[in-house]
């Protein structure tokens, strides 16, 4: 075998799903799965027809379905019920989502996990299949307002703003595909299936703005009782500017970049005190400085903006259109993009967000309908189970130098599931996840990022230093790293020269914009990454003006850094199975950027169609967000067809206008003054998605998420009291939640590392440490070095 083989080649998988859980195994297809789609009789009426349209093509239904085989199976012929066992008894993953396809078959998704105990088997729905909520139907809109998105999303006060529709969806499908893949690969090493009872709400609120977890400023200070409950005050920290021809959005952090904006602006004496090297200075003065750059900017081209600003080392995007992103060279460049020929025409639509040993791993062929109902090649055998431990990642060993968000993130999903992580730190570059207000030994943040993870400190610059990192990499499975490109070849520690130490070592890498391509050497921080993918354009108020930056209100999200996370660990761990039995290694780097683009790619091709003048049917949901009784509270209510807009109309009492800001205001009507979670029942009831908007502490009081054990309680030495922690992606049947050890101090566990791991003696360690090669930390210090 070579390592040419597809990552997931070999790994079955039957698909009994609809609209929710489609795009779960869209994600495996694209590494290689092959994914065998299961259509009732008559399914072309349904889930094929779903909006928006271009001509007659069903956009998401196009999208969701890439790379997948459909077979249709009538449960009414005795023939095809047994074809459909036989698949079953074969396939390695089942998924099923809305429908309840296998109840048309006479059993369940539980049912078929009990009756075939080596399956992997994952039921979909909007809030899992017990608890209080387990009727209820969700929106991406209602999950925005349950998960805490919204209440961060908007103008300081008036009315919140919803993120775009889509990434929620989106979000959870990439939860559910690592959910997924960690028990299918748990099953390989220890020969059982498992049942997953997921939640796309529960995902929702695990993966895309965690009100605990890795934290934004957006996050920090909203505590669970007591204290502020309004929404953020500052949705221009990173501030767009108006131009000759649109927008551009800075994001000044550093002394340095600030210096860069200084000489750019004709260094004003107003702001050349050495104070202004403080973000904080700079935020008391954002007033009077963003009129100074705003006077500077507004002559000019977006193009020529950005090209001034990354040279004199500035952070500086354009805020694009969605239409703008997928016309831009450097995608092309890539091959993030490829053709789909639609009525009339073609439209550009996103291939997919892996990229594995340098190439796209996505989108190769439309769905291939009246496929045969048979498996296509032989099935991965099962491997040894390992002697000790019963999490998928046991005995797995990871060399973890990520950072902030997107990096921490990486190592702590595999931590949880029982990997033994090896955060690598730097005493003279420290993460910045480790920044902590004067007097505070550690934040939360790190506290709940790093997790169940050990803390080596060494300084890979020094000669010794990077010879024993070599060491460790020899004896690792996974290097994780999301420097800027080009950064980890630097140290000496290039793919190339990784697999020269460990030819099986997986190596996975994520950056703003990937390692090639016109834009992989720029400065990349999240705010441009969605003002250069065009999210920070969707991310408006409803009748927003066109040249109103004011408007922009995705400031205070860190999307996409924790979708971006779990899309380099699903295409990780599809390289350590293709590895079980190939024995190679593999380069995975994920682009945040596209990450971003593919999140929202139904939304993308929709106005790439659009302004191609190809025939487009919209979506005619409206998604409301209504004022309830209190300070500052709010609710959601989600209209999405005419069966939605009957149950309304009978539950109100009136004929409801068809007009959607009209119906908006109707329902603002009817919720005013009303406790939110009183109206949320009531229209739940009648079968109305809609929702509370909560904020974290509601979260934590939330009865389904309590019911269903979302999170425990995390302690920690260096902490007072415990902090709310997830236990898992998601509620398993057999593996067991994750463990909570408590994050390290910096160093914490260098020493012992060094001895047990590389067999130096203390005497060695001592000299090491003495000649800052290595360096270490202890809780009982109370401080980081």
């Amino acid at each position: 075998m070579t390592a040419e083989l597809p990552l997931l080649g070999g790994v079955r998988i039957l698909e009994l799903a609809g609209a929710g859980a489609a795009g779960v195994t869209r994600l495996l297809a694209d590494l290689g799965a092959d994914v065998l789609k299961i259509d009732l009789p008559g399914a072309a009426d349904g889930d094929r027809r779903r909006v928006p349209l271009v001509g007659d093509v069903s956009v998401p239904f196009t999208l969701d379905n890439a790379n997948k085989r459909a077979t249709t199976l009538d449960p009414a012929d005795a023939a095809d019920r047994h074809r459909f066992g036989e698949l079953v008894a074969g396939a390695d993953i089942l998924v099923s989502g809305a429908g309840d396809l296998p109840g048309a078959f006479g059993t369940s998704c539980a049912g078929l996990a009990d009756r075939h105990p080596e399956l992997v088997a994952m039921s979909v729905t909007d809030f899992g299949t017990d608890g209080p909520y387990r009727s209820w139907s969700g929106t991406d809109a209602v999950f925005y307002a349950m998960s805490t998105a919204l209440s961060r999303s908007g103008p300081p006060t008036g009315t919140p703003v919803l993120p775009p529709i889509g990434i929620a969806s989106a979000t959870a499908a990439a939860q559910a595909a690592w959910a997924v893949l960690a028990a299918y690969y748990h099953r390989l090493r220890h020969g059982a299936g498992d049942y997953i009872d997921f939640s796309r709400f529960e995902a929702v609120v695990q993966a895309l703005d965690p009100p605990f977890g890795s934290q934004g400023q957006a996050a920090s200070g909203l505590k669970r009782s007591g204290g502020w409950r309004g929404r953020p005050r500052n949705q221009q920290i990173y501030p767009t500017f108006r131009c000759r021809d649109g927008f551009v959005r800075i994001c000044l952090l550093s002394a340095r970049q600030w210096r860069g904006m200084r000489a750019w602006l004709g260094e004003p004496e107003e702001f050349s005190g050495p104070e202004f090297d403080s973000i904080a200075a700079r935020f008391a003065a954002s007033k009077e400085l963003n009129a100074a750059i705003a006077a500077l900017f507004a002559p000019e081209s977006m193009d020529d903006l950005v090209t001034a600003g990354q040279a004199r080392g500035v952070p500086i995007a354009a805020v694009q259109t969605p239409a703008e992103a997928l016309a831009s060279t450097h995608f092309r460049a890539v091959g993030a993009l490829a053709p789909m020929p639609v009525a009339g025409g073609t439209v550009t639509v996103p291939v997919g967000p892996f990229v594995v040993d340098g190439t796209h791993r996505g989108l190769r062929t439309p769905l291939l309908d009246g496929a045969e109902p048979v498996w296509l090649g032989p099935v991965n055998p099962l491997g040894r189970p390992p002697k000790n431990g019963k999490r998928p990642f046991d005995g797995l060993r990871i060399l973890d130098l990520g950072v902030i968000v997107a990096g921490g993130e990486l190592g702590r999903l595999f931590a949880d599931l029982g990997a033994r992580v090896v955060k690598v730190e730097s005493a003279a570059y420290p993460d910045g996840l480790r920044q902590t207000a004067p007097g505070q030994p550690m934040s939360s943040s790190w506290a709940l990022t790093h997790r169940n993870e050990l803390s080596f400190g060494v300084d890979l610059r020094h000669r010794e230093g990077a010879e024993i990192f070599a060491k460790l990499v020899g004896r690792a499975d996974a290097v994780f790293a999301n420097f800027k490109p080009g950064t980890l070849g630097a140290l000496g520690f290039s793919f190339d020269a990784l697999q020269t130490i460990n030819p099986t070592l997986v190596l996975a890498e994520s950056s703003a914009f990937g390692d090639t391509g016109p834009w992989s050497d720029r400065m990349g921080y999240g705010p441009l990454v969605r003002a250069t993918t065009g999210i920070t354009r969707l991310w408006r108020g409803a009748g927003a003006e066109k040249d109103q930056s004011s408007q922009f209100f995705d400031a205070t999200t860190i999307f996409p850094d924790h979708v971006a996370a779990r899309i380099t660990a699903i295409a990780t761990l599809a390289a350590l199975i293709r590895r079980e039995r190939t024995g190679t290694g593999a380069h995975v780097h994920i682009s945040q950027a596209e990450v971003a683009v593919n999140q929202l790619a139904v939304e993308y091709v929709a106005e790439a169609a659009a302004q191609a003048g190809l025939p487009i049917t919209g979506d005619p949901a409206v998604h409301a967000v209504c004022p309830c009784a209190g300070d500052d509270e709010w609710c959601v209510i989600s209209v999405r067809d005419e069966s939605d807009r009957a149950a309304l109309a009978a539950l109100i009492g009136i004929d409801l206008p068809a007009d959607g800001k009209a119906l908006t205001a109707v329902l603002g009507a009817y919720t005013a003054g009303r406790d939110k979670h009183v109206v949320t029942d009531e229209l739940q009831a009648a079968g109305i998605p809609a929702g509370p908007m909560n904020r974290p502490g509601d979260v934590l009081d939330d009865v389904q998420l309590q019911f269903r054990s979302l999170y425990r309680d995390l302690e920690h030495p260096l902490f007072e009291e415990p902090m709310p922690s997830e236990t898992g992606p998601a509620p398993y049947r057999g593996i067991p939640r994750g463990e909570l050890r408590p994050a390290p101090v910096a160093g914490e566990h260098t020493r012992d590392i060094a001895h047990r791991a590389l067999g130096l003696d203390n005497a060695e360690i001592d000299r090491l440490i003495a000649e800052n090669v290595l360096f270490e930390g202890s809780i009982d210090q109370r401080s980081t070095p």
